[in-house]
């Protein structure tokens, strides 16, 4: 009895593990209603063997699950209004740094909820977020005004650029480093591969 025990638990996380890897790489933040719906369904399915019901059923059914997703997924991209119908479309909350409070109870969220996804996000004003929206997944996004928007990389090296060209000077602008040669951790997911390989041990 026992040795049944182990071998379906072994099958249930192998199966359950490749079932969700089937599904999709998105964190329960990140799902849709009925992403989220389906997850859960497979999760309280996956503990029904040790309860004493067929493993190979339990992942036969699974697995109609995950097809019944990504089914529905791809009725989505059909068209806007089927996506409009499962999973939702966004609503403006803020627009122009005034709060929409018409849409915020129409989604049923409190000022004090939206202050604290923008406190999260390290905006510390209303007045100075352009759009925040309330996505499908239940994230909020948010674009700031221009003036409070942080300088770029980009617009501090046209602005230094300016004043070389004040002062008289003529700085030869630099080239950007290929992916191969750099070292930070998006380029290592670029090339698949370590710049400076790890030790064995933590690979």
């Amino acid at each position: 009895m026992e040795f049944d025990l182990i071998w379906k638990a072994v099958v249930i996380i192998v199966g359950g593990t490749f079932l969700l890897r089937f599904a999709g790489r998105k964190s329960i933040s990140q799902m849709t209603l009925a992403q989220t719906v389906i997850m859960i369904g497979i999760g309280s399915l996956l503990i029904q063997p040790i309860a004493g019901e067929s493993v190979w059923l339990t992942l036969g059914v699974g697995l109609v699950l995950v097809l019944s997703l990504i089914a529905l997924e791809f009725i989505q991209i059909k068209g806007d209004f089927f996506e409009s119908l499962i999973t939702g479309k966004s609503k403006v909350l803020i627009e122009n740094g005034q709060i929409q409070q018409k849409n915020l109870r129409k989604v049923r969220l409190t000022v004090d909820q939206l202050e604290m996804n923008l406190r999260q996000k390290n905006v510390t004003r209303i007045s100075d977020v352009q759009w925040a929206t309330l996505e499908p997944n239940g994230q909020v996004g948010f674009i700031l005004k221009e003036e409070a928007q942080p300088a770029t990389k980009k617009e501090l090296q046209q602005l230094n650029q300016r004043l070389d060209l004040l002062l008289g000077q003529s700085n030869v602008p630099q080239q950007p480093v290929p992916p191969d040669e750099q070292e930070d951790l998006f380029a290592e997911v670029k090339r698949k591969s370590h710049n400076n390989t790890p030790p064995n041990h933590l690979q």
